[in-house]
C-alpha cells in the first residue's frame, strides 16, 4: 500500500490519522508541492485533479479524495471502527463531515494560507474569520452534552476537522476558539490523541 502525499497537506494528514488509528503504515511517497510534483503526468495519472493524496493498493487499485480514502481504509482495515454502528450516530458523523467540507475548511484555509505564506491580506483573513464563526457556534452547541461530534467516540468527523483546527492554532488564531468552551475542550481531547499527534508531526 502506497500513499502519495505531502506531510504538510491537510488532506494527507486525514489519511495518516486513519492509518495511525488502525496501527498500520503505508509506504509514503512524498509529493513535493513546492516543486509542483502534483502536476506531473505520473501523479495526474493517480490524481486527475493534481492534488494530494492518492492511495495505491498492492493489487494496483488506485483512489483519491481524502474523505473517500479515509472511509475506505476504515472499512477495510482491522481495528477499532471510526464509523459508528448506530444509525443516528452515523448520521451525525456524516453530517459533521459535511459541515467541515461545506462550511469550515474553506474559510479556515483562507486564514491559514495568508498566514502561512506571509501575504497577510487582512481582508481575506477577516473573511476567513467571519466564515468559521458560524460553524464554530454550531459545533459548540453540538458538543455541549457529548465528548465527540457523533457521540461518545472519536470518529471520521474528528479526523476530517483536525488538520484545519491544528493549522488555525499553529498560525496564531486560538482566539477564534476562546468563546467556544465546548469546542476548546473537544480540541484538547482530539489534539492529544496519539494518532492525531503522529499524523500532524508532533
Amino acid at each position: 500500500m502506497k500513499l502519495y502525499g505531502n506531510p504538510m497537506s491537510t488532506c494527507t494528514r486525514k489519511v495518516l490519522t486513519v492509518l495511525a488509528e488502525k496501527g498500520r503504515e503505508a509506504e509514503f511517497v512524498n509529493i513535493d508541492l513546492q516543486k509542483h510534483e502534483q502536476k506531473t503526468p505520473a501523479h495526474l495519472a493517480r490524481q486527475p485533479f493534481g492534488v494530494v493524496p492518492a492511495l495505491e493498493l498492492d493489487d494496483g487499485f488506485i483512489m483519491y479524495e481524502s474523505r473517500a480514502i479515509a472511509r475506505f481504509l476504515d472499512r477495510t482495515l482491522p481495528g477499532t471502527s471510526l464509523t459508528p454502528a448506530d444509525p443516528k450516530a452515523y448520521a451525525l458523523m456524516e453530517q459533521f463531515i459535511g459541515v467541515e467540507q461545506s462550511y469550515f475548511s474553506g474559510p479556515a484555509m483562507k486564514i491559514v494560507m495568508e498566514r502561512f505564506f506571509n501575504t497577510n491580506n487582512e481582508e481575506n483573513i477577516a473573511k476567513g474569520r467571519e466564515g468559521v464563526k458560524r460553524p464554530l457556534e454550531v459545533l459548540d452547541a453540538a458538543l455541549a452534552n457529548r465528548p465527540f461530534l457523533a457521540g461518545n467516540d472519536f470518529t471520521l468527523a474528528e479526523v476530517c476537522f483536525a488538520p484545519y483546527v491544528e493549522y488555525l492554532f499553529a498560525v496564531g488564531e486560538k482566539d477564534l476558539f476562546a468563546p467556544h468552551k465546548n469546542v476548546s475542550a473537544w480540541w484538547d481531547r482530539v489534539s492529544n490523541r496519539p494518532s492525531v499527534k503522529k499524523a500532524h508531526g508532533r
